[in-house]
């Protein structure tokens, strides 16, 4: 039987770390942030086996470095249940329980990507909502009802509120108060809290009714001016929670309003500037095969920013001076070609045009020599392949981006860990795609993070993170929100960050 809240109230009140479990964890990004934040990870779980391992090489490591076998094992929540879980991961103090839950449910049935993606295999326009990840969230409450935290955060896509038409951000709300919490929701963008990087997310907050504290988020640190694109995707996922019938009775809150004072979004020249650069020797470019992480390449400039500086000294995760996963893909001739000539920002339907404009010129060149080849033919296929990327220009617009150097990076996806093309290195002389570790930088992982697997593992756990970041700002502010002392990793600007607190429910 889990504890009551009052006494883990109590206990914390003698300055006890709170005893954090990570839902969904994946490598670790929430756990890194509420870490920082003050708290003692006491486990995650985990499907997926590669960063079932990072959480536990980064969190639970034995002596020596090797992670501890109990939470390296890959998990399906499904599986196990809450009590059990806990027993087994707290050997010598089950009876502390846990006192913050927080995760991410799987949110590929909640996109519209996902939903697209169902509807063509099933046939079926609502096939999304029979997928089994889009309930995950139920086992998320389970857990709640059978280990009573004191407070909890779960984060995922924007269009969990608008998922065929159902607010479900509401209906976890609902079912948390009945279990007694007080509850609010948000949309957060990653920019606004130091992460380079133009991520937005749907944030819920809740806390026992018990503690006599209220959900709050934190003031944003930058000052951030959103693409329209941005502003449009946050209007349709909160189409159902805006709209006249259901204002009254959500769980909805702006997100806080940035102080006039902040300063300006961290970029990405202010993220990667300093890393040692991938000539085509260093990133292999002839070489084709797996990409391990564990080769040395020493920094040879010292952190050129604020921004560079935190992610070398984070404590607990300081860089030795090397990094162990600065590696990319091998791609075409073709790609090396399009990636010196594109612009920053430059996106898919411009490079395109200008890979077709690249492939008739060689072709009246090699006409002017005598060489002709004729329209349709085996060769004039060959030679345009070699020109012109495969993909529709008119579907895929967000395949191929150029990263720019004065402004943060475009929302890194999961499916980095197949392509990186949405993420091209703005340095035209190394041309490139990002690397794992500049991945991880525009998450805000620090360098001293180790990722488990090879690199598309690696790519895919980082593009399924929520910023480090971000999670620290969230736990900061639910910390001191609860009466509870929080630590902070070295700062980026002196001002103390602020929090803004509501009621649970908002009219």
């Amino acid at each position: 039987m889990a504890p009551s809240v009052e006494t883990k109230l109590t206990r914390l009140r003698t300055g006890e770390p709170p005893r954090l479990l990570d839902l969904f964890s994946g490598c670790g990004g929430l756990t890194l942030g509420f870490v920082s934040a003050g708290c003692r990870s006491v486990g995650g779980v985990e499907l997926d086996a590669h960063a079932a391992a990072s959480h536990a090489t980064n969190f639970h490591p034995l002596i020596g470095g090797e992670p501890d076998t109990r939470h390296a094992l890959a998990r399906d929540i499904l599986q196990h249940k809450a009590g059990d879980l806990i027993n087994l991961l707290q050997e010598g103090s089950p009876e502390k329980g846990v006192d913050l839950i927080v995760g991410g449910p799987p949110c590929p049935a909640f996109t519209r990507v996902g939903r697209a993606k169902l509807r063509e295999v099933a046939k079926n326009p609502e096939a999304f909502k029979q997928d089994p990840r889009a309930t995950l969230y139920v086992q998320y409450l389970q857990y709640v009802r059978a280990l009573k935290p004191i407070a909890l955060v779960m984060e995922n896509v924007p269009d969990i509120l608008n998922w065929g038409g159902q607010n479900l951000g509401d209906d976890i709300c609902k079912s948390l108060t009945e279990m007694g919490y007080r509850c609010a929701y948000t949309l957060l963008n990653a920019s606004s809290y130091d992460v380079p990087q133009m991520r937005e997310r749907f944030f819920l907050v809740a806390v026992h009714k018990e503690t006599g504290s209220d959900p709050c988020f934190p003031v944003p640190s930058r000052n951030v001016e959103l693409p329209r694109g941005y502003s449009s995707s946050r209007m349709v996922a909160l189409k159902n929670v805006l709209s006249r019938s259901s204002r009254k009775a959500s769980w909805y809150v702006p997100a806080p309003a940035t102080d006039s004072g902040a300063q300006s979004a961290v970029t990405t020249y202010e993220a990667l500037g300093d890393l040692p650069a991938l000539t085509a020797h260093l990133r292999g470019q002839d070489r084709r095969g797996t990409r391990r992480l564990d080769g040395r390449i020493p920094h040879e400039k010292p952190p050129h920013s604020e921004y560079s500086r935190l992610m070398r000294e984070w404590p607990g995760f300081k860089s030795d001076g090397f990094l162990r996963d600065h590696v990319t893909r091998c791609l075409t001739q073709r790609d090396y070609r399009l990636f010196k000539e594109m612009e920053p920002g430059e996106d898919y339907p411009k490079v395109h045009a200008r890979a077709v404009q690249f492939f008739l010129k060689e072709l009246e060149k090699r006409q002017r020599a005598g060489r002709a080849i004729p329209e349709g033919s085996d060769d004039y296929e060959d030679l345009k392949a070699s020109y012109v990327p495969p993909y529709d220009p008119g579907k895929f617009p967000n395949k191929w981006r150029k990263l720019a150097k004065d402004e943060p990076a475009r929302t890194l996806m999961a499916h980095l860990g197949k392509d990186t093309y949405s993420h091209i290195h703005y340095d035209s002389e190394q041309q490139r795609v990002i690397s794992v570790r500049e991945a991880a930088r525009l998450q805000s992982f620090p360098d001293g993070f180790r990722f488990a697997g090879t690199m598309n593992p690696a790519f895919r756990q980082i593009g399924n993170s929520v910023p480090p970041l971000l999670a620290w700002h969230i736990a900061d502010s639910l910390l001191r929100a609860l009466g509870i002392s929080s630590k902070a990793p070295p700062r980026l600007s002196e001002e103390p960050p602020k929090i803004q607190q509501t009621r649970n429910k908002v009219a």
